[in-house]
């Protein structure tokens, strides 16, 4: 019987089906302005590309959080990181992979979030759990956004 790898970091992948372009999808997160209106509820600063000052907050999370953006490849993969607890990471961040692949001819999108970077212990699991919540609650606000310009989140936590 041989032994299972050892864990050394948790991470989690969420994905969904967004009905529209991946151009549009992908403006969808990369835009500040829109991103306002159905993710980040204190808004948004700065569009998701490498070298911009860029910075999330929200109602339900006072502060504002720093976002370093990796990688920019419109309209297929964004990578971000921002700041966590109980992280593997020496700067105390994660690393949040967004990649937007496009289905039926790209009249949808399939839309897969990776975060990653957490300790492999109790309160390790708890904040990636936590970000896992987040980031599927992103996804469905996301889509009800674009393909429907609704903002899910508007009254949801305050």
């Amino acid at each position: 019987m041989s032994t299972p790898p050892e864990l050394t970091e948790l991470s989690f992948t969420v994905s969904g089906r967004v009905a529209r372009p991946c151009a549009e999808v992908y403006e969808a997160v990369a835009d500040p302005e829109q991103l306002s209106r159905y993710f980040t509820t204190g808004g948004a600063r700065g569009r998701l590309e490498p070298g911009n000052d860029v910075t999330w907050d929200f109602h339900d999370f006072p502060g504002a959080f720093p976002v370093t953006v990796v990688e920019a490849d419109s309209p297929r993969r964004l990578v971000i990181r921002w700041g966590g607890e109980a992280t593997t990471a020496t700067d105390g961040t994660t690393t949040t992979t967004f990649e937007f692949e496009p289905v039926d001819g790209d009249t949808r999108t399939l839309v897969t979030i990776t975060e990653s970077s957490w300790q492999p212990t109790a309160d390790g699991a708890k904040h990636a759990f936590d970000n896992c919540e987040g980031w599927s609650t992103m996804l469905a606000a996301l889509k009800v956004w674009v393909e429907h310009g609704i903002n899910l989140r508007d009254g949801f936590y305050v």
